[in-house]
């Protein structure tokens, strides 16, 4: 099915965790995706469509190749000198990984969250401001109005307007991976890689991190990588089973979240959800 242009405007309720999209429109087609770092190979022909609206889950133990899969989606893994891709990752049928895209534009289009927070060492406000800028936006009152839904969309505007001056690296951790989940959303990205965004928190900022994480769901659309099945389950529509086959990683599995976690087709990933395997 050929993507559509414009977003589906999905309720909440129609892409409610472990369920379909309602119509589902790929808004990133992964085809034939091979990844090696020089002479070691890393992910073996990985097909998938990543849909619109929806939370799309990684899962699958450490070193099949989850992480350098997620990088690839914005090119991110080309910035590995010894990084090597075949294969095609079409964003609204355009393959990004052919010729020369306009990273900024791409990068833009494609926000990534890190495993562990990472603000800059200067403001609150500065962190948010400096990617505006870089993108041209400089009236104070449009970069003061963008800062402030940015930080009220992850729930931290009640938190900080009264320091917004002060040093993002005062904030807690999970303070920390909201702000900058906030510096990704206020450049109004169209999709959100997620790289085990609540693994360095501690329980309490996980669950927070976790239900805004859900609030996303609707109106981006969500790539992450989670080693917790328990987050798979009660966040995702979709979830994709990575496993070391032959020394290379490989898809294994790709589906409905609830079907795969319930009903899975494949036995390695029945022993993986259920402790037997990974």
């Amino acid at each position: 099915m050929k993507p559509e242009n414009t977003p589906t405007p999905y309720t909440l309720g129609e892409v409610a965790a472990g369920t379909p999209c309602c119509e589902p429109h790929p808004h990133l087609q992964v085809r034939d995706l091979s990844v090696a770092y020089g002479e070691h190979a890393v992910l073996d022909e990985v097909s998938l469509d990543i849909y619109r609206g929806c939370i799309t889950a990684l899962i699958g133990p450490s070193g099949c190749g989850k992480t350098s899969f997620l990088s690839t989606l914005n090119r991110l893994i080309l910035q590995t000198d010894a990084a090597r891709v075949a294969g095609q990752v079409l964003l609204d049928g355009e393959d990004i990984l052919q010729g020369k895209p306009d990273l900024m534009r791409l990068r833009r289009r494609i926000g990534m969250i890190f495993q562990k927070p990472n603000p800059f060492p200067l403001s609150i406000r500065r962190n948010l401001e400096l990617p505006l800028r870089e993108h041209g936006v400089r009236e104070r009152r449009r970069l003061d109005e963008k800062v402030e839904r940015a930080l009220t969309d992850v729930g931290l505007w009640d938190e900080v307007r009264d320091r917004l001056d002060g040093s993002a690296l005062a904030l807690s951790g999970g303070q920390q991976q909201r702000l900058c989940i906030a510096r990704a959303l206020v450049l109004e990205p169209e999709i959100l890689l997620m790289d085990e965004p609540c693994s360095a928190l501690d329980p309490i900022s996980s669950a927070v991190v976790e239900d805004l994480i859900i609030q996303l769901r609707g109106r981006y659309t969500v790539v992450i990588v989670t080693h917790n099945l328990a987050q798979a389950r009660r966040v995702a529509n979709y979830a994709a089973f990575f496993w070391m086959a032959q020394r290379v990683g490989k898809l294994i599995e790709f589906g409905q979240c609830q079907r795969l976690f319930e009903t899975p087709a494949h036995e390695l990933t029945a022993a993986y959800i259920n402790g037997i395997r990974g």
